[in-house]
C-alpha cells in the first residue's frame, strides 16, 4: 500500500477526490493503534498531518481539535485547566499489543466510550460539531463550536462510530466537563457474576450518581472484585459512599478505595494484552450479562456498564455470536488473527432493514465505495447459515 499524507484539509479533499475518480480504495489511518489493513484498499490515507487544537475555551467548556491530534495532547491540555472528556475513551493498546498513538479522529470514528458512559453518555453525545470529507472529496461541516441544538440532520452523531466509512473527519468540536475533586470506589469482594450484576443494577437504581459499575471475575489479586465509582466533592462522595454501602450491605461487606484504582484496567481491557486468544467487546442488556458469561464458560471476562458491556478473551475458533442466540445485543471482534476476522467478521450482522439503511447511507456519502472498503461489511454467522 502507498501512503498518502496530506498536510491539511484541502490536500486531504484533493486526495479523496482523486481516489474517487480512479475508484481506488483508501484505508483511513489515525495513530496506528489498529490495523488499517483490514480494509480492502489500495492506499493508506494518513491523518498524521492534521493535528492541533484550533479552539479551546475553558470558560465555555468547549474544545475544537483536528482529527489527527494525539489524544494524550488533548488530555494534557484539558487537565491543565481542570477539565476532561466526560466519556472516558478507551485505549486499544491495552489489548491490541500494537504500538501507535490514539488520536481524536480514531476515538470518534469508533465512538470509543469507557466506564463513565453509563452516567455521562458516549463519545457521540459529547460531539457538538464536525468537519469531514465525504467519499467524493467534498468538505462538509455540521453542528457548531458551541453547545446548542443542531437543526436538520445531525451528521455529528452519524459520523461517530462510522469507522471512516462515511467520511474522513478532519476537525471535531466537543463539550467538556470539569474534573472532580474526589474519585473513590465502593468495592465488594468475592461475588459471583450473577450476584455482582444484581449489586451493580441495585447501585445504578440509587440516587447516588454512580459513574462506573464494573466486575472483574479475576481481579488483580485473582479474586472477584465488584466496583462502584463515585465522583465529586469530597463531602458529597463521603456521604454517597456511606449511603451506597448501606444499600448494598446484603451483598456483603464493602470497602472504599481512593483514586483511579482499577478503572484503567476495566476501561482498556488491559489484562488481555499479550495473551493468546481473540478479544471481543459485547454490548447486551445489563440483565443479560450474567447469562452471556455463563454461556462463555471458562472465558476470561470483564463486565462493565453494570453488566451491559462484556469484554471477553476466548479461543480464536470460538463462534461467540452463535452463543448469543436469544440474547439481544451485538458482539464486535477487536483482536484476532487474520483468519479469525475472515471467518467471523469484525462487526455483528445487522438486521436486514438496518443493513439496508447502512448501505444506503454509504452509497450517498461514498458513492464510489473508496472509504475503508469492506471494513464494516457483515455476514451471517456460520451457525445461522447452518
Amino acid at each position: 500500500m502507498a501512503e498518502i499524507l496530506p498536510k491539511d484539509e484541502a490536500e486531504l479533499a484533493e486526495a479523496v477526490a482523486a481516489a474517487a475518480a480512479e475508484r481506488r480504495g483508501l484505508a483511513i489511518r489515525g495513530g496506528g493503534t489498529r490495523e488499517a489493513g483490514r480494509a480492502a484498499a489500495e492506499d493508506v490515507l494518513s491523518l498524521a498531518g492534521l493535528t492541533g487544537i484550533t479552539l479551546y475555551e475553558p470558560g465555555a467548556l468547549t474544545l475544537v481539535v483536528r482529527a489527527g491530534t494525539p489524544l494524550a495532547e488533548v488530555t494534557a491540555a484539558l487537565a491543565a485547566e481542570g477539565q476532561r472528556l466526560a466519556f472516558e475513551p478507551w485505549d486499544p493498546r491495552g489489548f491490541s499489543g500494537r504500538n501507535g498513538v490514539p488520536t481524536v479522529g480514531g476515538m470518534a470514528a469508533v465512538n470509543a466510550s469507557g466506564p463513565r458512559r453509563i452516567q455521562a453518555g458516549a463519545c457521540r453525545d459529547a460531539m457538538i460539531g464536525v468537519r469531514f470529507v465525504d467519499g467524493t472529496g467534498r468538505v462538509i461541516r455540521n453542528g457548531g463550536r458551541v453547545m446548542k441544538n443542531v437543526t436538520g440532520l445531525d451528521l455529528v452523531k452519524l459520523m461517530a462510530g462510522s469507522h471512516g466509512t462515511l467520511g474522513v473527519m478532519t476537525e471535531i468540536a466537543f463539550k467538556l466537563l470539569p474534573c472532580p475533586e474526589t474519585v473513590a470506589s465502593v468495592v465488594i469482594d468475592g461475588l459471583d457474576i450473577a450476584t455482582a450484576a444484581r449489586a451493580m443494577t441495585t447501585a445504578m437504581a440509587t440516587p447516588y450518581d454512580v459513574t462506573g459499575a464494573a466486575h472483574l471475575p479475576d481481579g488483580p489479586d485473582g479474586a472477584p472484585l465488584t466496583m462502584l465509582r463515585l465522583e465529586g466533592f469530597e463531602t458529597s462522595v463521603a456521604h454517597r459512599a456511606q449511603e451506597l454501602s448501606a444499600v448494598l450491605r446484603h451483598f456483603g461487606p464493602t470497602r472504599r478505595i481512593e483514586g483511579a484504582g482499577h478503572w484503567p484496567l476495566v476501561r482498556d481491557a488491559g489484562g488481555f494484552g499479550g495473551r493468546l486468544g481473540a478479544v471481543w467487546r459485547i454490548s447486551v442488556r445489563p440483565t443479560d450479562g450474567p447469562l452471556l458469561a455463563a454461556r462463555l464458560g471458562g472465558a476470561e471476562l470483564i463486565l462493565d456498564w453494570a453488566g451491559g458491556l462484556v469484554w471477553a478473551l476466548v479461543p480464536e475458533d470460538l463462534d461467540l455470536r452463535a452463543l448469543m442466540g436469544g440474547i439481544g445485543g451485538h458482539a464486535t471482534l477487536l483482536r484476532g488473527a487474520p483468519e479469525t476476522f475472515a471467518r467471523w467478521g469484525a462487526f455483528h450482522p445487522a438486521p436486514a432493514p438496518v443493513a439496508g439503511l447502512s448501505a444506503g447511507l454509504r452509497a450517498r456519502f461514498d458513492p464510489a465505495g473508496i472509504l475503508n472498503p469492506g471494513l464494516m461489511d457483515t455476514r451471517p454467522s456460520r451457525a445461522a447459515v447452518a
